[in-house]
């Protein structure tokens, strides 16, 4: 008799995944290859502080289908591009956009957080070095990680202390729960749960990263 998989995981081509990321091929790859690897790439991370904001009331499925749209017309999310633009005579442009979420308030917020984004490279070096000071201690974690424990963790201290900081240095459209999402989408946690085939993987790609350090 096949083992029973642990509750949250699903099983797809004979490999042990996620529940979350069952709805969808491109759900699937994006699970397998993206979720949870940890990033120091600047532009991958304003574009998830942005994504994540645009995704608020919406489903990630949703954002992942446009995102290429959202790169085109967002120049890859190079946010010092980005602050060179008229703010406002490129929110009209953007609004015209169907490829994207036509949303005034969330393209105006990614418009004015490049601008802080360049603040923060600036301060600390680059956004990565900034990001991953609040990388948790792994003793804060919990002892296995399940689908009944990441259901507990919609926020954490570490989370709210992100996005405090990042409130207080005039960033928009980002609390503490958006917070958690972009720190599990950018690896610096592992939520792969226990028995998920992709979990491995990125514990031994976070074994050999490299943490930025702020200058």
């Amino acid at each position: 008799m096949a083992n029973k998989l642990a509750e949250g995981l699903i099983e797809h081509e004979n490999q042990p995944r996620c529940w979350w990321c069952a709805a969808a091929d491109d759900y699937r790859h994006y699970h397998d290859h993206e979720w949870g690897f940890p990033v120091a790439d600047d532009h991958r991370l304003f574009e998830k502080l942005a994504l994540e904001g645009f995704q608020s009331g919406l489903s990630w499925l949703t954002i992942l289908r446009k995102r290429e749209n959202f790169r085109r017309a967002f120049a890859g999310f190079d946010f010092r591009a980005i602050a060179r633009w008229r703010a406002s005579s490129r929110t009209e442009k953007l609004l015209q956009d169907p490829g994207i979420v036509r949303h005034r308030g969330k393209i105006e917020a990614t418009l004015h957080n490049a601008r802080q984004a360049i603040a923060l490279a600036d301060e600390f070096g680059s956004l990565a070095a900034y990001v991953w000071r609040f990388e948790p201690d792994p003793s804060s974690r919990p002892k296995r990680v399940s689908k009944a424990a990441l259901m507990q963790l919609g926020k954490t201290p570490e989370s709210i202390a992100l996005a405090k900081d990042l409130k207080r240095r005039g960033f928009r459209f980002f609390g503490p729960t958006t917070a958690y999402a972009f720190m599990q989408a950018m690896g610096l946690v592992n939520d792969h749960l226990e028995g998920c085939a992709t979990r491995a993987r990125v514990a031994r790609a976070r074994a050999r990263f490299v943490v930025p350090k702020p200058r």
